[in-house]
């Protein structure tokens, strides 16, 4: 069929954008989010292809396969909520696990009782949305926000036969389908034009803590989203008011009081904050985004 076409194309693109942003994430605790986003994507394109093949034709079938790319469609999101070293490798065998537990119904319908619908929980659809709007929510204060709609939207449109328990993807299929994976296409690949404008723009000028540390985390906070942005300042303005620092890290980067600029605690900020940021990224990843090392002091002039 011609939206099943349409959906296998939109997914094909979503999965080499989403392998893109693997490249790009590398050397953060996000790439294996964007290595689930490719998984869910495949999962997807394998749906979608299934249908134009003609293979899928019986609606229990049909509600299995949506049920499988559902549990993964939402695995990139529950990615993220762990990341962090050195828990965030052990956390993608949790969000496997959660993605099995979701895909059960699924199994059992084909396994234990061929033909008939999978029988998904309320609770279990519930928490399929929420982990949808919980992934769109840690992105949309974000300049990714945008992008972040797009996929959310496009998310509840291909996860809605399962999220509304009617389970009838057969009767959506004509539009919902292609629309929903036209939007996550469409936001995923915006996702990338924006990572690779970031990526391309000049190393940042400027002397003090403001210049050394903003850059970085500023592109933490696109990379990760704002949950761990908002714990990153947390734990950094919890350090700030122990020591006295006139400063505070805030959403937006760091905001100093008034005729603060200069002095040696600016060393001592950035020595913390580019140790809480380790947590996070590798050393590289640091450098690409500026290094987050004070310019040195400005020397005497000649003459």
């Amino acid at each position: 069929m011609a939206s099943s076409a349409l959906m296998l194309t939109a997914a094909i693109v979503t999965a080499l954008a989403a392998a893109a942003g693997c490249f790009l994430a590398r050397g953060t605790t996000a790439v294996p989010a964007a290595a689930w986003a490719v998984v869910a994507a495949i999962a997807l394109a394998g749906d979608a292809a299934a249908r134009a093949a003609g293979w899928v034709t019986e609606p229990s079938a049909a509600a299995a396969t949506r049920l499988v790319v559902a549990a993964l469609a939402v695995c990139p999101a529950a990615s993220l909520l762990g990341a962090k070293r050195p828990q965030h490798g052990v956390w993608q065998f949790i969000v496997a696990t959660l993605a099995g537990v979701l895909m059960l119904p699924a199994v059992s319908a084909v396994l234990v009782r061929p033909g008939s619908m999978p029988d998904v929980h309320m609770l279990e659809r519930g928490l399929l949305g929420v982990l949808v709007v919980v992934g769109w929510l840690n992105f949309a204060a974000t300049a990714h926000g945008p992008a972040a709609t797009a996929v959310a939207g496009g998310q509840l449109a291909l996860l809605w036969p399962v999220l509304s328990g009617g389970f009838d993807p057969a009767g959506v299929a004509g539009w919902l389908d292609p629309a929903g994976g036209i939007a996550v296409a469409g936001g995923a690949v915006l996702a990338v034009g924006q990572s690779l404008r970031r990526a391309t723009l000049p190393s940042p000028s400027g002397r003090g803590a403001v210049a050394a540390i903003d850059p970085a985390f500023i592109g933490l906070r696109e990379t990760l989203g704002a949950a761990w942005t908002l714990r990153i300042a947390e734990r950094f303005n919890a350090v700030a008011v122990s020591r006295g620092w006139p400063c505070r890290l805030g959403f937006a980067g760091l905001d100093l009081t008034d005729g603060a600029a200069g002095g040696p605690w600016e060393r001592d900020a950035v020595r913390c904050c580019r140790s809480i940021l380790r947590r996070f990224v590798t050393s590289a990843w640091l450098e690409r985004q500026g290094g987050m090392r004070l310019a040195p002091p400005a020397g005497p002039r000649e003459g």
